[in-house]
């Protein structure tokens, strides 16, 4: 502000409110291979209702179910969770092929304008599950609905029961019958007057060479066929198999007719369910149309200039990507040359109806441990990807050995150490403890295979694997604990704070455990300990619990133990965002008694409950020197003492004589 030239009051506001910023402490990540989800994308889950939404149900596949009952277990306790499906030979299906499409991003970047060798769909996620997806669309309406005239007449008498129904042409090209297709029987021209009480049969096949129709009721469990009989020569109405879950026939949309632009620019779309893999419905053996019917796009317009009343796109490709949760456009029709222009013309009719069955996709569980890495890899960036717990799931995805595992763990270990901002939770792989009958013999697997790992803070190793009901598949499994032992530092979080232990008969209770493959007696537990694994325990009438809080640091140190770990990735965090606000001010008195008053109250706050003993804040001269300011550098020191945990309880019991008083006793 420029200087008072004449007396006046200025007026100027400083801000000296700034505070340190509370910081997350309790989000997951993980790498899980899946059936359906996008892929090599970051997705955020909160419960595992959304985890079976997203990216499926448990698979019995090259142990998949491990990883996944991880993700599962670590949201018992918490409710943020980062997964990356890996990239592996997975291929969403398509109408003509399978195509891979990572997510939306990657759809937008590169298939939206279209594909067409892959045909005019594909599912909206990778894997098989896509293979049950069917698309029929109704394009103008008399594909909807028509009464058929004098050449397609029944042909002579046919009885009831009847399946098969012969008429005078079936017409092979296409413009009369199609598969799916609703046909009801009239005797008169104008389609008046009913010979079957309005019943409705779906024509199921047709025999171009014989003019036969294979048909059944409509709807019926049991495949019945005619209710009555159809005499000779009755006319025909054909109706789209679905029809009736639209109002009425599509036509030409109110903003073409307001714009003037093409007639016939509306088509209905609907996508089913071919298999009943999705929504537990097989169409064709319960008869059953509609059941299997999971999305419906009504009116939808043909025009790519189209608006809704709202004002929003109505263009069909616009609304299937805005809206569908199963299927992306990648192509029009062959015989829609003017789909998704803007014309005055009116828009290709198709006749007959297209019906696609999807096909193409695949899965792949079995990951390599490269491509497990690749999925890893996406929470390398510490500023992108805010994640505290890193879950190490099964390293049996990738092959059940010790030298997997150490793969397996020098890769998350990998990653904590980069960012340094996180833990890693890691369980011995699955042969090390499951079906091993001594535990003596799987206590030295569990100490052997850790023993190869390095030593680190920033890893949390777990001896083994819980035995849970698998709800999806009706069977019991034995799954990995780290998703449990990293979710009770979350409950943690919640209960207490961050920095007290996850571990003991307070927090460390493990949920939704029957048993464990390995359950260590006291002397096991003093190995494993010594290995730098803490050890679950099933205690009889106590349940199963974390019974120990050691991180990998093989060296003695105050960040051996999981809670000093943590306190100070929250204390490096939230000083860490704090700091920011210094940056580009000047390294004077001024800017380090503000970092002094704006650290030391947050201190104090952490103090007060109970994280730290003591600590001291030094930021002035001793550590800003000319030197140091003339780099352009800022340098706080802060000490702090951590509150160390209890793991050894020693109690006295002395005996004193009678008439002795307790204060007259030493020791």
């Amino acid at each position: 502000m420029a200087f008072l030239v004449s007396p006046g009051v200025q007026v100027k506001e400083i801000d000296l409110t700034n505070v340190v910023p509370a910081v997350a402490t309790s989000i997951g990540a993980i790498a899980l291979p899946a059936e359906k989800g996008p892929v090599s994308s970051v997705v955020n889950i909160t419960s595992e209702e959304e985890l079976t939404k997203i990216f499926g149900k448990p698979k019995t596949t090259s142990n998949q179910f491990e990883n996944w009952f991880t993700a599962a277990s670590f949201l018992s306790y918490t409710d943020s969770l980062k997964v990356v499906r890996p990239e592996s030979a997975i291929v969403n299906a398509g109408a003509n092929s399978g195509i891979l499409i990572r997510d939306d991003d990657h759809y937008l970047a590169s298939f939206s304008t279209g594909q067409g060798s892959h045909g005019e769909w594909a599912a909206r996620t990778a894997g098989t599950h896509g293979n049950s997806i069917g698309v029929q669309i109704c394009a103008e309406s008399t594909a909807y609905e028509q009464e058929l005239g004098a050449s397609y007449l029944t042909v002579g008498e046919d009885a009831v029961g009847a399946t098969t129904v012969k008429v005078d042409d079936v017409d092979a090209s296409g413009n009369a019958f199609n598969v799916g297709d609703l046909i009801s029987f009239f005797s008169d021209s104008g389609h008046d007057t009913p010979v079957d009480d309005y019943n409705e049969y779906e024509v199921t096949a047709i025999d171009t060479s014989a003019n036969d129709l294979t048909i059944r009721l409509k709807d019926d469990p049991n495949g019945a066929g005619l209710q009555n009989i159809i005499p000779d020569n009755s006319y025909i109405k054909r109706r789209w198999k679905f029809y009736d879950l639209f109002d009425a026939a599509p036509g030409t949309s109110q903003y073409n007719t307001d714009n003037g632009r093409g007639s016939n620019d509306e088509m209905h779309i609907v996508v089913y369910d071919t298999t009943g893999d999705i929504t537990g419905f097989d169409n064709d053996v319960a008869g059953n149309r509609t059941s299997s019917v999971i999305e419906i796009f009504a009116a939808v317009s043909k025009n790519s200039s189209a608006k809704t009343a709202q004002g929003e796109s109505n263009y069909y490709a616009d609304v299937i990507f805005r809206q569908s949760e199963n299927i992306y456009w990648t192509d029009h029709i062959s015989a829609g040359s003017n789909w998704g222009t803007d014309t005055t013309t009116t828009y290709t009719e198709v006749i007959p109806i297209t019906i696609d069955s999807l096909t193409g996709g695949t899965d792949d569980y079995a990951v390599t441990a490269g491509e497990l890495e690749l999925a890893y890899d996406f929470f390398q960036d510490a500023e992108s990807q805010d994640i505290n717990l890193v879950l190490g799931g099964s390293s049996s995805l990738v092959a059940d050995t010790a030298a997997a595992h150490d793969t397996h763990v020098t890769m998350i270990n990998t990653l904590v150490e980069e960012r340094k901002d996180c833990v890693g939770f890691v369980s011995p792989h699955r042969g090390a403890t499951v079906g091993v009958k001594l535990s003596s013999t799987a206590t030295q697997n569990v100490k052997t295979a850790f023993d190869l790992c390095p030593s680190s803070s920033y890893m949390v190793f777990d001896s083994g694997y819980k035995y849970m009901y698998d709800k999806y598949n009706d069977v019991y499994r034995f799954v990995p604990l780290n998703g449990d032992t990293a979710g009770l530092c979350a409950n943690t979080d919640q209960v207490q704070d961050a920095w007290f232990s996850p571990a003991g008969y307070n927090r460390g209770r493990v949920r939704n455990a029957i048993k464990l493959s390995l359950n260590p007696t006291k002397a096991e537990r003093d190995i494993l300990y010594r290995a730098r694994v803490n050890p679950v325990v099933n205690f009889p009438g106590q349940g199963v619990t974390l019974f120990g809080d050691k991180t990998a640091l093989s060296k003695p140190s105050a960040f051996d133990r999981i809670n000093v770990r943590r306190l100070f990735l929250v204390l490096e965090k939230a000083i860490a965002t704090a700091a920011k606000f210094q940056l580009f001010e000047f390294n004077d008195e001024f800017t380090r008694a503000q970092f002094r008053n704006l650290i030391e109250p947050f201190l104090r706050d952490v103090q007060g409950r109970r994280g730290i003993t003591d600590f001291s804040v030094v930021a002035d001269g001793t550590n800003n020197t000319g030197e140091v300011i003339d780099r352009n550098e800022f340098v706080a020191d802060i000490f702090v003492k951590p509150n160390r945990s209890i793991n050894f309880i020693t109690l006295n019991f002395i005996a004193a004589r009678t008439g002795v008083a307790f204060s007259e006793i030493g020791g």
